[in-house]
């Protein structure tokens, strides 16, 4: 790894609710501006994929993690929730349900990988954030 990369991390557990995915985009968003990192797309993925958790991945009583690891110019967002079920399409006539959907269009990548039982992590990059 060359002297000059600069790596950064945060790891955060929050409560599976509308509360702790607020909190996790205004964690999210004070953590992104003090390392210097533009806050958009950044903020927009941080609140999908924390609303995701919150509606769709919750277990009551586990909470959810986010993760921002910044390496070099790229900028990796994590959110691991309890609920390993696979992601599904929205269906078209759904008002709910797009949110990946926002996220795939602001990523420069993104995915999912599962486990260890019953986590799934789903992540997003941005690339040159610095």
């Amino acid at each position: 790894m060359d002297q000059e990369t600069t790596i950064r991390n945060l790891s955060l557990l929050l409560s599976p609710t509308p509360r702790g995915a607020r909190l996790a985009r205004i964690l999210a968003t004070e953590q992104l501006r003090s390392w210097g990192v533009p806050l958009d797309p950044a903020g927009q993925i941080v609140a999908e994929l924390a609303a995701n958790a919150a509606t769709h991945g919750r277990v009551p009583g586990r909470d959810f993690r986010l993760t921002l690891h910044v390496v070099g110019g790229t900028l990796r967002i994590e959110v691991t929730d309890t609920r390993g079920d696979r992601l599904t399409r929205p269906v078209p006539d759904a008002t709910t349900g797009r949110g990946l959907l926002v996220v795939a269009a602001l990523a420069d990548r993104w995915g999912v990988t599962p486990g260890p039982h019953p986590r799934k992590t789903v992540w997003a990059e941005v690339d040159a954030v610095m």
